[in-house]
């Protein structure tokens, strides 16, 4: 599902303000169960709806990664 929302974005602070990050909404998130996420490059542009657990996994894998 993908839609646009109006909230607080949030970004990692491992971004350094590159301008190609995933943001996520955690207020909406904490209010409907559900997290939008999006492409920091296209702030107007729609949001990704995922699961909690969707997204819990991703922040892993993000972890995970060897940068």
């Amino acid at each position: 599902m993908t839609t646009t929302i109006e909230s607080r974005w949030a970004k990692s602070s491992y971004s350094n303000n590159g301008g190609t990050c995933v943001e996520w909404a955690p207020d909406h998130a904490s209010a409907n169960g559900v997290v939008p996420v999006r492409d920091s490059k296209r702030p107007a542009g729609p949001s990704l709806m995922v699961s909690p657990s969707a997204w819990a996994g991703l922040v892993v894998l993000a972890r995970s990664a060897d940068v």
